[in-house]
């Protein structure tokens, strides 16, 4: 089945989607939107647009766009944690920080062995606290989405917080450039986009899935899937354990066993996607210089 944005590649696709169900544009003037994070006590959506060094806010409610935080330390990838609290990822100020409940800040990582991180890109929370985070080089090298400078740990790492000592660990450092991240609803799998084919001629445009031990031990690490389309970016996930992951073509649709069962259709290259809405519902899209949304038949995995 094929309609003006949706492309069924295998028939388990069809009770995945709406297909009179319309794209949506909610707002457009970004340079490059990124990192959406839903909080449902508020019904209102909170997205980055890096290099404007801003991150804005969409209410569910009356569909009102305002600022949310500027400057927002060129803020990348975001995310609720268990309390409700936002986590973010940014590539300025080289680090991960949480707001807290009262608009102050915490900075939960900055430094690994006294080194500063490069620019953290994309985080998720495991249920037990734990912050989970890619460490790409993109915000420091260039001035468009953060600031100029030299790695000073000279690798790109996929790295965990602990949730009691504060303890910063790598779990994996054999990535050319880690970005999305994410658990599969069980959290007994963890995904990991890497998109080093910007930075090394036929680099990894794949996502890698991993094995999750109790003590947050990672083992595996097989490609899971690789992008048909541009590169993929950020990804989430359904109660299912589907994987709606970014493209280069809009949003890519993945089963567990790894089969691409279709695809979203965007006008413009899509960096991210989270599930918001009353019922987790609605999948929220971070396109290049727009949020755009749309309505699907499932739920997104919980996470809050």
């Amino acid at each position: 089945m094929r309609t003006d944005v949706i492309i069924t590649l295998d028939e388990r696709f069809q009770r995945l989607v709406i297909p009179t169900a319309r794209l949506e544009k909610l707002y457009e003037g970004c340079r490059w939107a990124e990192g959406p994070a839903y909080f449902p006590a508020g019904r209102y959506l909170i997205w980055s647009d890096i290099p404007n060094d801003r991150m804005l806010r969409y209410d569910e409610t009356s569909g009102a766009v305002s600022v949310f935080r500027n400057p927002a330390g060129y803020s990348n990838g975001n995310t609720v944690d268990r309390q409700g609290r936002l986590i973010s990822c940014e590539h300025g100020n080289r680090r991960v920080s949480r707001t807290e409940h009262d608009g102050t800040i915490t900075v939960t990582a900055s430094h690994y062995q006294g080194k500063r991180l490069n620019s953290p890109n994309d985080a998720v929370v495991q249920s037990d606290g734990a912050i989970w985070f890619t460490d790409p080089a993109y915000g420091i090298d260039s001035d468009y989405e953060g600031h100029k400078a030299e790695s000073e740990i000279g690798a790109c790492n996929v790295y965990r917080v602990d949730p009691h000592s504060g303890e910063i660990k790598i779990v994996a450092d054999d990535f050319v450039r880690p970005n999305g991240i994410a658990f599969s609803p069980d959290e007994r799998r963890l995904y990991v986009a890497d998109t080093g084919a910007t930075h090394v001629k036929d680099g990894p445009r794949h996502i890698r899935v991993f094995d999750v031990a109790d003590n947050g031990r990672l083992s595996g690490g097989k490609v899971f899937a690789t992008s048909t389309a541009g590169l993929f970016d950020g990804m989430r996930l359904d109660e299912a354990g589907r994987i709606w992951t970014s493209a280069g073509d809009g949003v890519h649709c993945y089963d567990p066993d790894g089969t691409l069962l279709g695809k979203i259709l965007v006008p413009e290259a899509v960096a991210n996607v989270v599930f918001g809405g009353v019922k987790r519902n609605r999948l929220y899209i971070c396109g290049t210089t727009s949020l755009y949304a749309i309505m699907l038949p499932l739920n997104g995995a919980k996470t809050f």
